[in-house]
């Protein structure tokens, strides 16, 4: 039996903590589904949903068991199209859980999918999205919480908005 998996997210940008939770589920599960999802409720972010996703498909490129999806819809939308057994969501502090606990209980009560939690180490665990958008603006360093496309890719964008 396969068992797959939907990791959802905005992934503006994906960084290092993305990284080691699809790297576990990868390990854990048959098929991982990284899906880059529109979030209206997170304003503009720096990439667009179609360079999100090109940079998850090169991230995880070396990966047979890990396909990058797009979704501007219900996560629960994808998950039935997709016929995933769980969603994974990443948890790094207890912040998270509590937001990430009710949004499960909706897309049980809506879907009938589970949401299995899978915590980060603390060593990527302080790692947010919103904070490396914020100090990449100001010029500052994020080499190491970002894979190196992803690097490459926030400079470039970076220097187009002076």
């Amino acid at each position: 039996m396969t068992t797959r998996v939907l990791y959802p997210g905005s992934f503006d940008p994906i960084h290092n903590g993305h990284i080691e939770i699809v790297e576990t589920a990868a390990r854990a599960f048959d098929e991982v589904f990284v899906a880059v999802v529109g979030n209206p409720g997170k304003g503009s972010g720096v990439f667009t949903l179609e360079e999100r996703f090109e940079i998850i498909a090169e991230a995880f490129a070396g990966m047979a068991n890990v396909t990058p999806l797009m979704h501007s819809g219900l996560v629960i939308d994808l998950a039935r199209d997709n016929d995933v057994d769980f969603i994974i969501k990443g948890l790094r502090a207890s912040g998270d859980f509590e937001s990430e606990l009710q949004q499960a209980q909706i897309n049980k009560q809506l879907s009938g999918v589970e949401t299995m939690f899978l915590p980060s180490t603390s060593v990527s665990s302080f790692i947010a999205s919103k904070y490396i958008r914020e100090i990449a603006r100001l010029g500052g360093d994020v080499s190491s919480m970002v894979p190196g496309p992803v690097l490459a890719r926030l400079r470039a964008k970076m220097a187009g908005s002076d």
